[in-house]
């Protein structure tokens, strides 16, 4: 069985792209994940671009690697030179890692235009420039940039471009669609065009700018690759690299190919999401294998089908990529969902009364606006107040917000709240900028000293939809409110015409979901 070996270039091509920034310290925690992942060449960048890039490699010859080897990127020495006192190459070295990757033009319009010279002496520059490194004891990955493009429009020079980078010792030669404009029937063509010149091994590196970087390389793997590039969650220029989450169940579920790390596979949505966190970068939902609505079933049959035979609808075991199955409220509910939702809280089926009542409550909701599909934390207060299993944390008097601007002084919001809570009157206050805010620092303000829990809560996410805009500043809007404890995330809603009240609304439920579901669980009450 083939063995393919996964580079990952997150930490270099991932972060040209749109958004994309890590730390120092991001990238070496980055790398750490990378290598428990079991992932085979981590890509640390360029170390000529900046100090930051430079700084990694050297701090990460303090770290530790089980598995993965450390690769700096580089471009081939520059024309009429010598590479032996060529600045990149130099620098290559000098980051003293035990791979390098070096990019040589394979396109003669890049050849001519870009760093304007002979494609004779860019022959010259791949093998001067790979030998040289070679000699000095370095594992070479000769990318040949724009390969595809170069053999669409000359074949005879990609051809000998591939030849050289062989002939001057590389170790993989990676076939590069750079600027992603291919479709997998050209990799085919292409590489069956090559696998007659008897040049291996072959790696290929994809960008997705015909949304094809998958499915190109699923398909150079089958046409003779061994090696793969890509990064996590599709990240890098434009539209992106070729997807390592999704390329790597499918190496190891669909294709049955051999890569050390499918017996890691089972990390992978994890590994995913962790780094969506270091970018700051809200994850994709709809992502294969790793995304929340990978495994999510939304109709009531596909519910219905899965609380019968579930194969019927997944094409693998969710926890196969460290994912969760997830059956979504909406009005396509139907009864099996309910009843998949209330099996938390005990035994029901489609005949119970509280699922045709809970059925009747989420239609009529919906109706108004609300949405629980992405917000499950208000439907389990539905449920918990349905079957009397849940407990108030306050009784709201009221509360009062006022925004005011001075000059040229930023406005500010001043927020009072009265409540009780535990049989004693309170109030809370706080000063803000915006009402929403204030609203919720004002709430903190009055219950953190009977209720310390509050503290751990943080509103990680908020979101606001305006339901019918046609009704202009008097139109409906729904809240969306994420939250976290570190532990646990969880989603509420609310809806109103008043957006500060529709964030009332997913505020509180936000607090009683935790308060029901974790403190009062927590202390046996």
């Amino acid at each position: 069985m083939k063995q393919i070996t996964i580079y990952d270039t997150t930490l270099r091509d991932g972060m040209q792209g749109t958004g994309i920034n890590f730390t120092l310290d991001d990238k070496i925690r980055i790398a750490h994940k990378l290598d428990e992942m079991k992932i085979d060449y981590i890509e640390g960048g360029f170390p000529l671009s900046n100090e930051k890039e430079s700084q990694f490699f050297k701090e990460l010859k303090k770290e530790k690697l089980k598995h993965a080897k450390i690769v700096a990127f580089g471009s081939t020495r520059a024309p009429q030179g010598k590479a032996a006192n060529d600045l990149h190459i130099n620098a290559l070295l000098e980051a003293d890692t035990p791979t390098v990757i070096v990019v040589g033009k394979a396109w003669t319009a890049h050849v001519k235009h870009v760093i304007k010279t002979t494609p004779q002496e860019n022959l010259k520059m791949i093998f001067d420039s790979i030998s040289t490194l070679k000699k000095a004891g370095r594992e070479v990955f000769f990318d040949l940039e724009h390969f595809f493009d170069g053999h669409k429009a000359d074949p005879d020079y990609a051809l000998q471009v591939l030849k050289t980078g062989h002939e001057a010792g590389a170790d993989m030669l990676v076939l590069c669609d750079t600027n992603g404009g291919c479709v997998p029937s050209e990799v085919e063509h292409i590489m069956q065009n090559i696998s007659q010149q008897q040049l291996n091994p072959l790696g290929v590196h994809f960008h997705n700018d015909t949304g094809c970087a998958v499915a190109n390389t699923l398909t150079g793997i089958e046409a003779g690759a061994i090696h793969i590039q890509g990064t996590i969650n599709g990240w890098g220029e434009r539209c992106g690299n070729a997807n390592l989450c999704v390329l790597i169940p499918n190496i190891c579920f669909k294709l049955k190919y051999k890569a050390n790390c499918c017996d890691r596979v089972n990390h992978l949505t994890s590994l995913s999401r962790f780094l969506a966190e270091k970018a700051n970068i809200i994850p994709d939902r709809r992502q294969p294998y790793v995304g929340e609505a990978a495994f999510s079933h939304k109709g009531g049959q596909h519910a219905d089908v899965i609380s019968k035979a579930d194969y019927l609808m997944e094409h693998i075991d969710s926890n196969l990529v460290g994912n969760t199955r997830h059956i979504i409220l909406s009005e396509l509910a139907g009864k099996s969902t309910i009843v998949n939702k209330l099996s938390k809280y005990g035994d029901f089926n489609k005949s119970s009364s509280e699922v045709a009542e809970l059925i009747q409550k989420l239609k009529l909701l919906e109706q108004e606006g609300f949405e629980y599909e992405a917000a499950e934390a208000s439907f389990d207060l539905i449920m918990r107040k349905t079957l009397k299993r849940y407990t108030s944390l306050l009784d709201l008097h009221n509360y009062h917000l006022e925004s005011y601007k001075s000059g040229d002084a930023p406005s500010q919001t001043v927020g009072r709240i009265f409540l009780k809570l535990k049989g004693k009157e309170v109030m809370g206050a706080a000063v803000r900028v915006g009402p929403v805010e204030t609203l919720d620092a004002a709430l903190r303000d009055a219950l953190l000293p009977i209720f310390p829990f509050i503290a751990k809560i943080k509103l990680t996410d908020y979101k606001v939809r305006v339901l019918n805009p046609e009704k202009a500043s008097s139109a409906k809007v729904r809240v969306f409110i994420t939250s976290s404890d570190g532990k646990h995330d969880w989603d509420t809603v609310g809806v109103s015409e008043n957006i500060v009240e529709a964030s009332w609304q997913a505020l509180i439920d936000s607090f009683e979901y935790y308060y029901n579901n974790y403190t009062l669980n927590q202390t046996g009450k």
